[in-house]
């Protein structure tokens, strides 16, 4: 029996912004899944406030409790159990904090708990991996805050080595550009002071190893905005993008005269220092490319509050609950799935497509939800209710998975009814079409909506083109399936590419 959703509330106390972000949690026999609803964030820059002898200035506590009673009000009727607020860096070294955090939770309504390094590491790979893509090998995260960097190695939603570092955007920024003058030598001081901290868990780090690197929330989200809109690099950040992005921001001389038409405004400040910061990470730890998550301390909280560990993919319990949330009917769509992924595994087997193995193959996951998710489109209407299936994948919060991926599980949903002639413009790749073909055979097999015994079926690589075996006089005494097939031919041979029935 599905359970009522309730909402739950984290509030991450940054160095830089405070930020609050309300989920909503649905559970379903698969799992546990939170939607964001709602996100606030407050330019505080706490971290400035700090003096020489670490003590938080009366402004820096005044503008805290100002954007706490904001946050308030939006989570006054939460439940304590239900809302976890953390302080990061700034709160773990202001010597004053036993005078100010009294009025900061009065503000706020709730407790505030000052988490470690090492615990703030922990939330932040939490909330980065339930926002990127499962991987099998292990995975770094890197989170530049405003005054202290995290370092985290971990695997799944496992953990494996974390440390945090006292290197910050906001104390950067302060100590290498305080008047905002920008130049070559600075920079070059700024990122071989942060390279002689990460020189302490370099080694360990590379020996520990890792496959992926990501850099998580704002700063990372920032450098990788800025390197797209001046066109010098897509999707991920590497050092060739970062070493051009550095020539950029010193060209202008000074902070305010570099413009961007995607860079806040709250971020400007402190860019120089979080720029020197992750130029330092790429030299130091060698990482050759870095994708990006959205997803950071809150995002950790948010599951840390609901209690418990994934131990499977989150995309697997987001394509479950939207199953539920369209009334997909469960046993159709298992069926389709079924035999779209028998005939890709046919395909693999013989070396038609480019996949190694055909357990482990992200394509094939693809193809599971595609046909798991082909019919949601159904709850809006039926006439075209593949584009509608698309529609509502492209444009609905998905957590777990990837814009990109996202897209192109959209573009599957549109392909598998239908014309083909979209398939040049939504999939040029033609690496992409046999997972078309596979799911467009069979919802065409399962037409009926029922449980039926299907003669063998053998999908094959032939020529230019694909090869349907199926049993001799089978088609005979079922035309509407022949029907179909033949209908399926002819839009193939659009695409140039034959679909021949053999016996």
């Amino acid at each position: 029996m599905k359970k009522t959703p309730h909402l739950i509330a984290a509030v991450d106390l940054g160095s830089n912004s405070f930020r609050l972000i309300v989920g909503r949690v649905e559970e379903n026999e698969v799992g546990s899944q939170i939607y964001p609803l709602d996100q606030l964030k407050e330019p505080v820059r706490i971290a400035a406030g700090l003096d020489e002898q670490k003590v938080l200035s009366e402004a820096a506590i005044t503008r805290g409790v100002e954007a706490l009673q904001r946050f308030a009000e939006r989570i006054r009727s939460f439940s304590p159990g239900h809302v976890r607020a953390v302080g990061t860096n700034t709160f773990r070294v202001a010597k004053n904090l036993k005078s100010f955090l009294p009025a900061l939770e009065t503000a706020l309504g709730f407790p505030i708990e000052v988490i470690g390094g090492r615990e703030e590491a922990r939330l932040i790979y939490l909330g980065v991996a339930h926002d990127l893509p499962s991987h099998q090998g292990n995975r770094l995260v890197v989170d530049i805050g405003g005054g202290s960097t995290e370092f985290i190695i971990g695997r799944h939603y496992a953990v494996r080595v974390t440390e945090s570092l006292f290197l910050g955007c906001v104390s950067y920024s302060q100590r290498f550009f305080p008047d905002g003058v920008l130049t070559a030598e600075r920079m070059q001081r700024a990122v071989l002071a942060a390279r002689r901290e990460i020189q302490t868990i370099a080694q360990h780090y590379n020996e520990v190893g890792w496959q992926v690197a990501a850099g998580s929330s704002g700063t990372a989200k920032a450098l990788l905005e800025l390197i797209e809109e001046h066109g010098l690099a897509s999707n991920y950040l590497t050092p060739e993008a970062m070493r051009g992005l550095g020539q950029v921001l010193v060209h202008g001389g000074h902070i305010d005269a570099f413009k961007s038409s995607t860079l806040k405004p709250d971020r400007l400040p402190v860019l120089p220092g979080g720029y020197a910061i992750m130029m330092a990470v790429f030299e130091e730890l060698g990482i050759e490319q870095m994708q990006v998550s959205e997803s950071g301390l809150r995002q950790g909280v948010l599951y840390d509050v609901l209690g418990r560990e994934q131990h499977h993919d989150v995309r697997q319990v987001t394509v479950a609950q939207f199953m539920r949330r369209y009334g997909v009917d469960t046993g159709h769509a298992q069926r389709v799935s079924a035999l779209a992924c028998t005939f890709y595994r046919q395909l693999l087997s013989e070396g038609a497509v480019e996949e190694a193995d055909a357990e482990d193959s992200p394509a094939l996951q693809q193809l599971d939800w595609a046909a798991c998710l082909h019919e949601i489109g159904l709850a809006i209407s039926h006439d075209g209710y593949h584009k509608h299936s698309a529609y509502v994948v492209a444009h609905s919060d998905m957590p777990g998975f990837s814009r990109k991926d996202q897209l192109h599980l959209s573009n599957l949903l549109l392909a598998h009814a239908g014309k083909l002639g979209k398939l040049l413009r939504l999939l040029p790749d033609r690496q992409h079409w046999p997972l078309v073909l596979a799911l467009r055979l069979a919802v065409l097999f399962y037409r009926r909506r029922v449980p039926s015994v299907l003669p063998p079926l053998q999908l094959t690589h032939q020529g230019q083109g694909f090869s349907l075996h199926l049993p001799a006089g089978w088609l005979n005494d079922n035309p509407l399936t022949e029907f179909g097939l033949r209908q399926e031919i002819s839009e193939w041979s659009k695409m140039d590419l034959t679909l021949e029935l053999a016996d």
